[in-house]
């Protein structure tokens, strides 16, 4: 299988302790397992991916006829959530043998240290301008309005107000993607993966799971390769041996 991606869950946040006894919040998801149900290629659709379904219990009226169609023409399960994931190159620059019907599963992250993960934000509904773009608001005090944004343009000239500026309005509910997490744990029999840190949404909330678009590079010493080299004193012991 060598797709880029995977579908999941948000199962939860909790807490580990490293080696040093240090604690580090994590992510549990639950990551597919998945199927592919359609492959885009660059002849027909003008570009190369696959779409991938999270397989989970689905009753027949949650799906369309015309996705019972697109489903039943390859003799698969009905699925809900749906997402295109890029195809990755083999070593001689083909394109990698992906079938529709292929199974994709939480094995695809073994031996990958970051991933991104895209999930849906928590809706806040309506917010005003200090929850929602972290505006300092006024003073305080009695005979003041502290949570009011204040003048938003100029009346003369340009006697409107340009767009764009920061106001009042509806907050989250918005795809967000957070990068480089670092992947903590896989387990291949419950199809879990355990990342370090925060991800965008809900508990139950799906997310697309792939692997680290720009990761990180390991600073000297930290990835178990040997041990970091002070450059300074490297340069004071080379002109002492001269």
């Amino acid at each position: 299988m060598s797709v880029n991606g995977i579908l999941g869950k948000k199962v939860g946040m909790t807490q580990l302790f490293d080696d040093k006894g240090d604690v580090r919040p994590v992510t549990v998801l639950q990551a597919g397992p998945c199927v592919v149900t359609q492959l885009k290629s660059l002849a027909i659709d003008g570009y190369e991916a696959a779409q991938i379904g999270l397989v989970e219990f689905v009753k027949d009226k949650h799906v369309t006829k015309a996705m019972k169609g697109h489903f039943e023409k390859h003799d698969l399960p009905p699925v809900k959530f749906i997402k295109e994931v890029p195809v990755e190159e083999d070593e001689v620059g083909q394109g990698a043998n992906v079938k529709v019907g292929d199974r994709v599963l939480v094995d695809l992250f073994d031996g990958i240290k970051f991933v991104d993960i895209t999930g849906t934000s928590k809706g806040r509904g309506f917010a005003g301008v200090v929850k929602r773009h972290k505006f300092a608001g006024g003073p305080a005090a009695h005979g003041h309005m502290f949570q009011v944004q204040g003048s938003i343009g100029a009346s003369s000239f340009p006697s409107r107000v340009f767009p764009g500026t920061r106001m009042s309005g509806h907050m989250g509910d918005v795809s967000v993607t957070t990068r480089n997490l670092r992947v903590l744990g896989v387990d291949k029999d419950e199809n879990l993966l355990v990342v370090e840190g925060a991800v965008p949404g809900h508990r139950d909330g799906y997310v697309l799971i792939s692997k680290a678009k720009k990761p990180p590079r390991e600073r000297r010493g930290f990835s178990g390769e040997g041990t970091a080299i002070n450059p300074l004193k490297a340069s004071k012991r080379a002109a002492k041996g001269k």
